[in-house]
This record gives C-alpha cells, sequence and structure tokens, in this order.
C-alpha cells in the first residue's frame, strides 16, 4: 500500500542541502534582483500578492505572470514567462504542484537561473530536472521570509 503524506515540510529539507543552507538562499536573494512571480494574484489579502509588494519595497524587480491579468501591481503582467521579454533570474512560484512541472520546464527554455517554489510546494522530479540544466532550486521556502532572515542578519 502505498503511504500518503499530508504534510511535506521539514522532512524534505533534511535530504537537500539547498532547502536546508540559509547561505544557498542568502546568496541567491542578493545575486538576482528579478523575480518572475508565477501565480501572482491581483487580490491583496493573497500570499503572492504581499509577498510581491514586499518584494518590490525592498528593491526588486518584479514580473507577474498570471494569463487573467493585465496588469498587477501597476506591472504589466505576461500569460507565461515564454512571454516574459527581459532575462528571467528567479522564477517563484505560487501555482499547485500539479503545474510546477510545466513552469520549471518553460523556465529552463527561457535562461532562468532560480527556481522557487513557495512555502508548501514540493515537486522532487521538477527540481531534479532543473538542477540537471544548470538552476538552482528552492522548495518549501517563503522567499519574503528569507529575504526577512537575511536583513536581519
Amino acid at each position: 500500500m502505498r503511504r500518503r503524506h499530508f504534510f511535506v515540510g521539514a522532512n524534505l529539507h533534511l535530504r537537500d542541502p539547498h532547502l536546508r543552507d540559509p547561505t544557498t538562499t542568502a546568496e541567491i536573494l542578493q545575486q538576482y534582483h528579478r523575480v518572475a512571480v508565477v501565480g501572482l494574484s491581483p487580490t491583496p489579502y493573497r500570499p503572492s500578492h504581499f509577498v510581491a509588494e514586499y518584494l518590490i519595497e525592498h528593491g526588486y524587480e518584479i514580473t507577474p505572470v498570471n494569463p487573467k491579468e493585465s496588469e498587477i501591481l501597476g506591472r504589466k503582467c505576461y500569460p507565461s514567462l515564454k512571454d516574459v521579454p527581459q532575462p528571467l533570474e528567479i522564477v517563484d512560484i505560487f501555482r499547485d504542484r500539479a503545474a510546477i512541472p510545466a513552469i520549471v520546464a518553460e523556465a529552463i527554455e527561457c535562461g532562468a537561473k532560480v527556481i522557487w517554489m513557495q512555502s508548501g510546494l514540493v515537486h522532487e522530479a521538477a527540481a531534479r530536472q532543473a538542477r540537471d540544466a544548470g538552476l538552482q532550486v528552492v522548495m518549501d521556502r517563503c522567499i519574503k521570509i528569507e529575504h526577512e532572515k537575511l536583513s536581519e542578519g
């Protein structure tokens, strides 16, 4: 019988140094400042929205990716990563787990440097695919919280 895992958080961090090494996330956040937020919501109380607002306030260039919107947070919104005209650095994913492989494949194709799966999002196969293509991967971490830790240190 296959065991179901309802909580995918902390235990996975033990297997992957990219997930538990704070210097890795700190280095990523210091090196890259362009963030494509896939699944950015126009609704202010949604996590993707206040994370993007926070990043803007802290000097990051945010590119919204949401096929249902034309503009979010005063920035042109793109239907997919392929439609973003500027080079991609961090692809921050706020979509359901099932959408991750396609987003990662598109990010690889577009030359992104980092795949960042927000808190609660883990997809081992997509992460492996991204790493094999030379991208850095962060899973099950909030980019806002990681930036706040960097700012405190």
